[in-house]
């Protein structure tokens, strides 16, 4: 049997918030924004997607994989990320939480550049 577990350099991340209802719309262009930055510039992200929850539509994740620690350095210190923290860290009710996890298995891998 076949497993898809991803290059080993691969980071595998994954971004929980909660945003206060009024800055819904803010954080939402903010989240349109940055993430159109992300695809027009970082081509050491393989993965870059934000799900919003059904049902509480001010809880978010965003699910990303970096090439490598070079692909996730560039990122962190982009001025992008500044300027989308800064406009969604002070909206959040609590810190982002950031975990890293390492892929086991999927149905099918993505496009990597």
């Amino acid at each position: 049997m076949t497993h898809i577990q991803g290059h080993p350099n691969e980071i595998h991340e994954l971004a929980r918030y909660e945003v206060r209802p009024e800055a819904l719309d803010q954080c939402l262009a903010a989240i349109h924004e940055f993430v159109a930055y992300i695809r027009e510039n970082e081509s050491g992200s393989l993965r870059y997607e934000v799900w919003q929850d059904a049902e509480r539509p001010t809880s978010f994740v965003h699910i990303f994989v970096w090439r490598d620690a070079e692909a996730n350095r560039i990122h962190g210190e982009s001025a992008a990320v500044k300027k989308f923290a800064g406009i969604l860290y002070p909206n959040c009710l609590a810190p982002v939480e950031f975990i890293e996890y390492k892929q086991v298995d999927a149905n099918a891998g993505f496009k990597r550049i």
